[in-house]
């Protein structure tokens, strides 16, 4: 008996803990809301209480950056797991230019993230176009760049050894 592979609606639909491994405050993004083949739309709540928010509860807008690179995790991960699969572990290589378009995202406010893939390359690494939206208002955006490593714990042990 064969089982169908989940739709794009369905894997879509899931929890976001069953989608990247991020979890108690490290994970930020609340939920994703669409993806396809290129790219993944997601949304995530400014934790007023969170570890990361000032004075005034709102978020310092160089986390944006993790927002983004969650997402990424999020798309890579269920383009695996439509495949049948679980995505292979990967790492955030940075950013040339990540503009921050203010200096904090509201407490309370509800961001939303778009990454675009623009890059995938065999060997594990990839680039994303990626902005973060509150209402109509772009708030930040950069290329991200991603490594996922053939063998994630050789390449982790290499880069403390160097």
């Amino acid at each position: 008996m064969t089982t169908a592979m989940p739709t794009i609606e369905q894997l879509a639909q899931q929890p976001i803990e069953a989608i990247i491994p991020h979890r108690g405050s490290m994970l930020l993004i609340d939920a994703v809301d669409r993806f396809d083949e290129e790219a993944l739309s997601a949304h995530a709540t400014v934790d007023a209480h969170a570890w990361y928010a000032d004075a005034d509860g709102a978020m310092p807008a160089w986390i944006g950056i993790e927002l983004m690179a969650q997402a990424i995790a999020a798309h890579v991960a269920l383009l695996a797991m439509r495949g049948g699969g679980r995505a292979r572990p990967g790492v955030l290589l940075g950013s040339r230019s990540y503009k921050a378009l203010q200096p904090t995202f509201a407490g309370g406010a509800c961001l939303a993230i778009r990454v675009v893939e623009l890059l995938r390359s065999e060997e594990g690494h990839g680039a994303y176009e990626c902005t973060i939206h509150h209402g109509d208002v772009c708030c930040a955006e950069a290329v991200v760049k991603v490594f996922q490593p053939p063998d994630f714990q050789s390449f982790i042990e290499g880069s403390f050894s160097s």
